[in-house]
């Protein structure tokens, strides 16, 4: 086989991401018949499988690697005073800014963080941090009107009118409402969770206690959360309806640092396990930290439209689990027997968004290459995929409709379904078979041919190499269960 070159997709690749999610049964707008809802989108039939597999290697991490981590599933609906007490109703805002040539809407301070990572890219780091540092200092005390002029300040321009034509900066809440019970008045009204992390908050002495939980320990969530936002771009980054996979781990006062330190690592590790390339991630660091935080960093993967956020890991001090206890009446304290102490524990976060590790991995994953030599070249377009988290595991193909060969396709099919996600096909050509499922990702192509009807073997095609080998049918579920297994990955963390 002729030597592969690597390529990257420089037309467009935002573009060229969407339309292959969208060809191929991953990700579809959300009612696209009525022309769509904006920043809403529904996960196709390989999309959701996706997902899924990526929801499930996070849990298996999170919660089956660790002795001390524990799973919980909180509503989405809870009292109004938990968003009172955690900060939610009063401070949960983005500064948005609209351009009046345009009448386009942007957030303010993403507009800055932009003209800093262009700095950086420039070549000019300091600069673009000590831009960061001002806007972070200029949030902090809440100057809208310094935002403004910091924005027209370093020529920032609407990239819709080319102007720099701006309103003021204003907050707007992110949360939405709705009404609970037959008569809306204002003590009906609730809201929609804009994370997940409160639901674990509120039910620690519930898990703790019944758990027997020993600090430190951690409780572990995947759920949907809703934000009103009104600045939404950029496929499925940000969204109004997303999922969450979040853990809490409860620490002694006084070592939160040190978890916070460990926790950043071992995440790294897992985007890495996960099959992202080591050069597109990286660590930022907060300049503003939330109201809640002593600590904060994203880890950050470089899609398509630049380094954004795909994970944080924060150290919320004792805030949470402060604020609960003061609203309710109720104490959030825990008895450490080694020291004899009562306190409020400590919290270490770690934050992924399930979308944006999707949206990461299919980035990352969208391959296309050359193969072949002289006029035989030609492009080949694959999702690389690592086997354990690939939609489909294996495509049965029989050579063709006849001679029995569909016959025992089907017994090897019936066989594999029960372990694994399998499609049996055999419709088309066999490379036209085999350039389909390269395109979902799938890892093996088993083809069923004559020789399989004197000796029971198969032949199996990998995904990545293309390379072809002859094994008996009986040694398929073993060669399968091997690649696919989460063992793979949870070895290199």
């Amino acid at each position: 086989m002729a030597s592969k070159n690597k390529k990257t997709q420089e037309d467009n690749p935002l573009k060229n991401v969407i339309a292959h999610a969208k060809e191929y049964g991953f990700i579809f707008q959300s009612s696209e018949v009525y022309d769509g809802l904006q920043a809403v989108y529904d996960y196709g039939q390989y999309g959701v499988e996706l997902k899924n597999n990526i929801k499930k290697l996070w849990w298996q991490s999170m919660v089956q690697l660790n002795d001390n981590i524990v799973g919980v599933d909180s509503a989405i609906f809870m009292h109004p005073t938990v968003w009172k007490a955690s900060g939610h109703v009063d401070g949960f805002s983005d500064p948005l800014v609209d351009n009046k040539d345009s009448q386009k809407r942007y957030r303010a301070d993403v507009l800055v963080e932009d003209k800093a990572a262009e700095y950086v890219k420039a070549g000019e780091p300091e600069k673009g941090k000590a831009l960061e540092q001002k806007l972070g200092a200029l949030l902090e005390a809440e100057d809208l009107e310094a935002v403004r002029q910091l924005i027209i300040d370093e020529e920032i321009v609407c990239p819709v009118s080319g102007t720099d034509n701006w309103t003021d900066v204003r907050q707007f809440n992110l949360m939405f409402s709705t009404e609970v019970g037959s008569v809306a008045d204002e003590s009906s009204t609730i809201y929609l969770r804009p994370e997940t992390a409160q639901g674990i908050f509120v039910n620690f002495l519930n898990v703790q206690k019944t758990g027997r939980m020993k600090i430190p320990f951690g409780i572990a969530q995947i759920g949907k959360a809703f934000r009103n936002e009104i600045v939404a771009r950029q496929f499925t980054f940000r969204m109004r309806e997303f999922e969450q996979m979040e853990m809490q781990f409860f620490v002694r006062p006084g070592t939160e640092m040190e978890w916070y330190e460990q926790w950043k690592e071992t995440r790294m590790k897992w985007h890495k396990a996960l099959g992202l390339d080591a050069e597109k991630l990286q660590y930022h660091d907060h300049e503003k930290l939330a109201h809640y935080a002593n600590a904060a960093v994203d880890i950050e993967y470089e899609f398509p439209f630049g380094f954004k956020e795909i994970e944080g890991i924060h150290s919320r001090s004792d805030f949470d689990l402060t604020q609960h206890q003061e609203f309710s009446k109720k104490k959030q304290q825990y008895f450490d027997d080694e020291v004899k102490q009562n306190y409020v524990p400590y919290v270490v976060e770690t934050s992924v968004g399930a979308d944006r590790s999707f949206l990461a991995t299919f980035c990352n994953a969208l391959t296309t290459e050359t193969v072949g030599e002289g006029e035989k070249q030609k492009e080949r377009t694959f999702l690389k995929l690592h086997p354990a988290i690939a939609p489909v595991k294996a495509a049965i193909l029989p050579l063709n409709k006849k001679d029995g060969l569909p016959e025992i396709a089907q017994e090897i099919f019936e066989d594999l379904k029960y372990d694994f996600n399998c499609i049996y096909e055999e419709k088309q050509t066999i490379g036209k078979r085999y350039t389909r499922q390269d395109l979902i990702g799938t890892p093996f192509c088993i083809a069923i041919d004559y020789q399989t009807l004197e000796d029971q073997t198969v032949t199996i095609r990998h995904r990545d190499t293309m390379e072809q080998e002859r094994v008996h049918k009986d040694e398929l579920a073993g060669i399968i269960g091997n690649a696919v297994s989460f063992k793979n990955i949870f070895k290199q963390l």
